[in-house]
């Protein structure tokens, strides 16, 4: 069994998806062990506590840099023996120290179709209005590994959703969650746990 540690910022609505699917049995091979928050007043503290999953807290604004932040959720994820490593709205950068630890073993759900909409300063909200702003009809979401650069890693899964006259960022942004957020990444983590998913040449491919 797996154990899958979630990374989280926030109010932790993708995490709660992934509570969600491993209560229907749908997270095959692998569990929740822990969660780790940027901040110690996240609601995804709450929603793990409610779940009976471990918690810890490592604020960043305790950390002089990146790199001595990094280091500190490094080794607290070498410390819960981590298997697989989800980014859920864990809004902190992090340097390569935790991608060197894990390679290939972090993953992240990105609001959009990757290679669109991603990188630098695309995140929450911004994404979205980017989107409206271009005019495409299509946006979605990406599931993909964590790498060294910004929403570059190989990507998993992707969905598409489609954009509606009369849409603001935020009722896309629900949309998007609903109907490609909450249900890729799930899947995603239980192919991992199923070890369904192999690296080649530097893309991910699901056998």
């Amino acid at each position: 069994m797996k154990k899958i540690v979630v990374l989280v910022s926030g109010g932790g609505t993708n995490l709660q998806a992934l509570i969600d699917a491993e209560k229907r049995g749908e997270i095959k091979g692998g569990r929740i062990t822990c969660v780790i928050s940027s901040k110690p007043d996240a609601y995804a503290l709450e929603r793990a506590k409610q779940n009976g999953i471990s918690t810890r807290v490592i604020p960043r604004k305790e950390y002089a840099d990146v790199a001595s932040y990094t280091k500190a959720v490094t080794d607290a994820l070498v410390e819960e023996e981590t298997d697989l490593v989800v980014y859920a709205g864990f809004m902190t950068i992090l340097d390569e120290q935790v991608v060197k630890a894990f390679p290939y073993k972090m993953m992240n759900v990105h609001p959009a179709l990757i290679p669109s909409f991603c990188g630098k300063g695309f995140y929450g909200l911004h994404v979205h209005e980017a989107v409206l702003e271009s005019g495409v009809k299509l946006t979605g979401a990406t599931v993909h590994f964590v790498t060294e650069v910004c929403d570059g890693g190989p990507i998993i899964l992707q969905g598409a959703v489609p954009v509606m006259n009369g849409d603001t960022p935020e009722v896309l942004q629900k949309r998007v969650m609903e109907q490609a957020e909450w249900k890729l990444l799930p899947k995603a983590v239980s192919l991992f746990c199923e070890d369904r998913i192999t690296i080649r040449n530097g893309r991910a491919y699901v056998d």
